[in-house]
């Protein structure tokens, strides 16, 4: 699963591996445009080359890495153009599955708000932008379950892997953004909680359409247009 960076690569499968890799690339360990080679990715991990060129080609399907013949493979570029159609989209759609978590009547889930936001205060207090972000990621994990929609969980995988490295990002380089996520987030944790669908949908749109609109500039400032 995202984000669960396995201790050790202890069976040479292209999954793992691609799990591993996706988790450099998230928290930009693995740069926007930096050149990948499978003998490179081979050595680091100490596995032969087959499992690694299956697990490019899970990383390339899911939109984190780019191909193209003769030029080789290289992490997918990150750029205020592409933050923008990712976030655009973001905001329909999570406000959408937000409305259905909501309106779910599985109390028994959405107590783990109550924890998940003890995490999220917790990190936010240590200036800790890694766990926040983590802790955020189960929480959306928990809304899309709560939502039970599986054609919006797809839509919303297509786009996740690369809002997740904007996402990062943006509590990585702003202590205001994760303030400004915190406080949203309780809301619209109280909202699901409370089975109120409207005010779940419109709190979470308004905190993707406010966090888009605020790293719009520093996007693009640090990867470009």
């Amino acid at each position: 699963m995202i984000l669960q960076r396995l201790p050790k690569l202890a069976a040479a499968i292209p999954e793992s591996l691609a799990e591993m890799l996706e988790e450099e690339i998230i928290f930009g360990r693995l740069k926007s445009e930096e050149r990948l080679t499978e003998e490179v990715v081979a050595e680091r991990y100490g596995v032969s080359r087959s499992p690694v060129r299956e697990a490019l080609r899970l990383l390339e399907r899911d939109g984190l890495v780019i191909r193209e013949a003769r030029r080789g493979i290289w992490v997918a570029p990150m750029s205020q153009r592409d933050f923008d159609e990712v976030y655009t989209c973001r905001i329909a759609l999570e406000g959408l599955v937000a409305r259905q978590a909501a309106e779910s009547t599985d109390a028994v889930r959405k107590k783990e708000f109550r924890g998940l936001l003890v995490e999220l205060k917790e990190a936010q207090a240590r200036n800790d932008a890694r766990q926040f972000f983590t802790v955020d990621v189960r929480g959306s994990a928990l809304v899309y379950d709560l939502a039970a929609n599986r054609t919006l969980t797809r839509l919303l995988q297509g786009l996740e892997k690369q809002a997740l490295r904007y996402r990062f990002h943006a509590y990585e380089q702003d202590p205001k953004i994760v303030k400004l996520s915190l406080d949203d987030t309780a809301r619209i944790y109280d909202a699901i909680t409370a089975g109120d669908g409207d005010a779940a949908q419109a709190m979470t749109e308004k905190l993707i359409r406010e966090i888009w609109q605020s790293m719009r500039e520093k996007v693009r400032d640090y990867f470009g247009q």
